[in-house]
């Protein structure tokens, strides 16, 4: 009898993320071979008569030559690897081995498993659902140069992009070089999902952005997947569209849309009580409702005579920065708008300095995150939709006249320091323009509306005829 060696992936960690061939294979095994690791995870799979073999890292070779060894024995031998055993797994060394003849009479097969990434898209929604690549950042078995070269064709060609083996102890800075090469092609709003130990019990998962996401919180267990120029959170969710919409379509849909946005704003319009706002501040009051659905955002809505149309102004010359608390405020921006008037959007809470500050000066990382943008973009947007801590130190800064921002948007949601830091706002902002939600209503999604109504109000007029500007 011929031996055959089946390699197998297992999947990214759980026995029910593999497919029922790979447990049939391990279960009629002869012998079992595999990284120490993996061994001991499947070890109440394997038989008790199979042989087993395992070694650690860096074992490969050997493991695949005892698995030959074994199969021209006559064995039926399963080597095994993580995700799928043909996406940095075993199976090319296994083929390139067979390739050289060295055993005519084995056979070899392998199946398929459930790869890190493919777990951790479906986790994060569907980030993957057009084109997309797959780059490791280990160069243990392949050049750096090859490596980077390799990451620009992915960032410059806007690939969705998974990214294997970030971080470990001893290679920590490519993920640093990655991350400032994808810079240079993506914007730094490009949605990112990190995900760790994907399908275990200790499952964790991040979204951010390209250019707020921390590299030194990744690690082996990780996979990141960073989106393309269409990708988008919805939601708890990173979806990129798989062009369903084609172009012959888009502007029925483009018509569609507006039909839809233009009807909710007139039927906005049409409930909210009669009052004497300007008709800038009026816009961004029928945004908040619009994102909320609540028509108490009338009564809770303060602004700065003019502040609307000053944004405006400000924000469609170019070149303008924006300053966010969360990286969830940036997330509601409208993207097009960003891109088009080539508006910096930065996020200071996981700066490395932030921690640093806030230890030594025994403040809120929120609140350092807040004194240290105030003092290298002075000028900026600032927009709190989540911490009031720092919409305090906005107003204090405010206050001992430290700085003369463009202007603040205060709406932290919650209920400790909600209150009093938009009274304090209030009180500080003299000369700087405002907006806030009074109360303790709020959220990102509310702070972002109100700066996306500074973007689009030459659309006022055509979104709702009663809305003069």
């Amino acid at each position: 009898m011929n031996g055959r060696i089946t390699v197998a992936g297992l999947g990214p960690g759980s026995d029910s993320m593999m497919i029922p061939q790979v447990l049939e294979a391990i279960r009629e095994a002869d012998a079992v071979v595999g990284y120490t690791g993996y061994m001991k995870s499947i070890a109440h799979l394997i038989p008790p008569t199979a042989r087993q073999v395992s070694t650690g890292m860096t074992g490969e070779m050997q493991r695949a030559e005892q698995a030959f060894a074994l199969a021209s024995e006559g064995r039926q031998v399963v080597v095994v690897s993580s995700g799928d055993s043909g996406i940095y797994g075993m199976a090319s060394l296994i083929a390139e081995l067979h390739a050289s003849g060295r055993w005519p009479d084995v056979v070899i097969a392998v199946l398929p498993g459930i790869s890190a990434f493919q777990a951790a898209a479906a986790r994060l929604g569907a980030p993957v659902s057009h084109d997309f690549c797959t780059i490791s950042l280990s160069d243990l078995m392949t050049p750096w140069e090859v490596i980077e070269n390799r990451i620009k064709a992915a960032a410059s060609a806007d690939f969705v992009t998974a990214l294997y083996n970030p971080r470990s102890r001893d290679r920590y800075w490519q993920i640093h070089r990655f991350k400032e090469l994808f810079l240079r092609y993506r914007s730094p709003s490009t949605p990112v999902g990190i995900v760790r130990n994907v399908s275990r019990d200790d499952e964790s998962v991040v979204l951010t952005t390209l250019g707020e996401f921390d590299p030194d919180s990744l690690d082996m267990f990780t996979v990141m997947l960073v989106g393309n120029a269409s990708t988008f959170f919805s939601g708890e969710q990173m979806i990129t569209p798989r062009g369903y919409f084609r172009r012959e379509e888009e502007s029925e849909s483009k018509t569609v849309g507006q039909s839809i946005m233009s009807d909710s704003f007139r039927t906005i319009a049409g409930l909210m009580k009669p009052d004497d706002r300007p008709s800038d501040e009026r816009w961004a009051v029928m945004h908040a409702i619009h994102t909320t659905a609540d028509f108490e955002m009338q009564e809770l809505f303060h602004a700065s005579p003019g502040a609307i149309q000053r944004w405006h102004e400000a924000l469609t010359a170019g070149g303008a920065t924006i300053i966010t608390d969360v990286t969830m405020v940036q997330s509601g921006l409208r993207k097009a708008a960003l891109e088009r008037y080539g508006i910096a959007v930065h996020c200071y809470l996981h700066d490395p300095c932030v921690a640093e500050l806030a230890k030594s000066a025994g403040i809120t990382r929120s609140q350092a995150g807040i004194r240290l943008a105030a003092g290298e973009h002075p000028d900026a947007l600032f927009v709190i939709g989540n911490a009031p801590t720092a919409l305090l130190e906005l107003a204090s800064l405010l206050h001992r006249g430290s700085f003369a921002p463009m202007g603040v948007i205060g709406a932290p949601v919650g209920f400790v320091n909600v209150v009093e830091s938009k009274h304090r706002l209030k009180a500080a902002a003299v000369a700087t323009p405002i907006a806030v939600i009074e109360g303790r209503k709020g959220g990102s999604a509310i702070a972002a509306t109100i700066v996306n109504a500074a973007f689009s109000l030459d659309e006022a007029e055509a979104m709702n005829p009663g809305c003069h500007v």
